[in-house]
């Protein structure tokens, strides 16, 4: 069962720190090392002084800055920099945004507190997999700040939208609304009212949650609440009310029509010169290889891409196991459909696996066509990833300048679908590395969660 409680949420004051929008940022695992700069001169109270920790000094230096974000953190809550709701409540986030395809949508959720539960519970699902080096940075900025500044995203199964009408028709406080980089617009209201809170405390009693987005954020809290327990010698146990028990998440329901899951195309560097001929001639035993022909290189990705999705809606439940493969080195693409006697390969897969794109492209198209395995890729950094075609056929176009002995391959992808994500969790499974992008990111700084020594959260149950 899913515990969820509300929160005194710590926000930024505007009238200190100006616009909002100069203050937030996305999650910290998409700011690459020239974002964390670009974010730092936007605004004196940048959210990004207190989330990132990049210290290029080593260990010594990692520990003060660690020091340095947590004092910084006491600092702007004495000053009103940052306010704390006097009350508890659940949050209302509602995020505007255009589609890739052009639609406009709003993808509606809340925020509120969760009780924490060891995966094995089967309460909160994962389906991807964590990294310790990752969760050792985030859980020293836990333990320093005492705080939980990124949200977790996650999902749960409403089909009649029950959560939302109820939250909905309840008196709004005005948080804060903000406008992202991608011109997403992100709004907060606060619910106050206990009635509403404890209905939708009851609610979710029997309910599951789906980890959509923050699985190292997640695994973080964990590990932090096994060093308290330790701590303080309560052999195995906290307070079940006790602050370090729960975590701060945003959850959206799996059948709102304004969610989105992009997909994440991968730019492969293969070590060595290949020609198209040969590329065609790796595939053949595996796929249908059709040619896309007769444009610019945009327009070949544009055509591959609107051939994907079409095969993909007539395939309805399943996958359709296509992709599209641009070699920039010689402007020729090709539309790839997975022969049905190829899902052999695939055998000692369970069945939500092999239903996976992003499965047949690591077992298949990477391991077997082209010699690649998940290992060499990681160490010598073969693949990069990006859920934007145009950033990423730009990354692959470059690539044939560099001069190295590398031949630079594009591989387009359809979107993981949500039920797919809901299937493998049910299944305690994992899915490969990159395989969902929610879209829009949840916003660092909107809306976060101080963990004090000694408050009670208010839970049911």
């Amino acid at each position: 069962m899913a515990f969820i409680a509300p929160l005194r949420g710590v926000h930024f004051n505007p009238q200190k720190v100006g616009s909002l929008d100069e203050v937030v940022t996305p999650p910290y695992d998409v700011i690459n090392t020239g974002g964390v700069e670009a974010y730092r001169s936007r605004n004196p109270y940048n959210m990004i002084r207190l989330d990132i920790v990049k210290s290029q000094g080593g260990e010594e230096a990692g520990d003060v800055r660690y020091e340095e974000a947590a004092a910084l953190f006491r600092q702007w809550l004495e000053e009103k920099v940052l306010i704390r709701d006097p009350q508890p409540g659940i949050y209302l986030y509602h995020t505007e945004y255009s589609h890739p395809s052009g639609r406009r949508l709003t993808r509606k959720g809340f925020v509120s507190l969760v009780g924490l539960a060891e995966f094995a519970e089967g309460v909160v699902k994962p389906h991807e997999q964590t990294f310790d080096t990752v969760i050792a940075d985030r859980l020293r900025l836990m333990a320093a700040c005492k705080a939980q500044f990124s949200q977790i995203f996650s999902l749960y199964s409403d089909p009649q939208n029950e959560v939302m009408a109820l939250l909905e028709a309840q008196p709004l406080e005005a948080v804060g609304s903000v406008t992202d980089g991608d011109g997403c617009v992100h709004s907060l209201w606060r619910v106050g009212d206990g009635k509403t809170i404890k209905d939708v405390q009851s609610w979710f009693l029997d309910k599951s949650l789906y980890i959509a987005d923050g699985h190292h954020r997640y695994t973080t809290a964990l590990a932090y609440r096994r060093i308290l327990r330790e701590a303080q010698g309560c052999h195995g146990e906290l307070p079940a009310n006790s602050p370090a028990n729960h975590i701060i998440m945003y959850l959206c329901p799996m059948e709102d029509p304004g969610l989105s899951v992009l997909p994440t195309h991968r730019l492969v560097r293969w070590p060595g010169v290949m020609d198209a001929e040969e590329l065609l001639h790796r595939f053949e035993h595996y796929f249908h290889c059709e040619e896309i022909s007769g444009g610019t290189r945009d327009a070949l990705i544009k055509e591959v891409m609107a051939r994907m999705e079409e095969l993909e809606r007539q395939s309805l439940e399943k996958s359709s196991s296509t992709f599209g493969v641009y070699h920039p080195a010689q402007d020729r693409c090709f539309l790839l459909s997975l022969k049905p006697e190829a899902l052999d390969l695939l055998a000692g897969r369970p069945e939500v696996l092999r239903e996976l794109d992003v499965v047949v492209l690591s077992d298949i198209i990477m391991e077997k066509a082209l010699g690649l395995d998940e290992h060499r890729c990681e160490e010598e950094a073969l693949i990069a990833y990006s859920s934007n075609a145009d950033e990423a056929l730009v990354m692959a176009v470059e690539e044939c300048a560099t001069g190295k002995e590398i031949t630079p391959l594009l591989f387009v992808m359809n979107p993981t679908r949500v039920g797919q994500v809901r299937d493998v969790a049910d299944q305690n499974l994992i899915m490969p590395h990159k395989s969902t992008y929610f879209y829009p990111k949840i916003m660092t700084g909107l809306l976060f969660n101080q963990l004090v020594d000694g408050e009670e959260i208010d839970r049911i149950g």
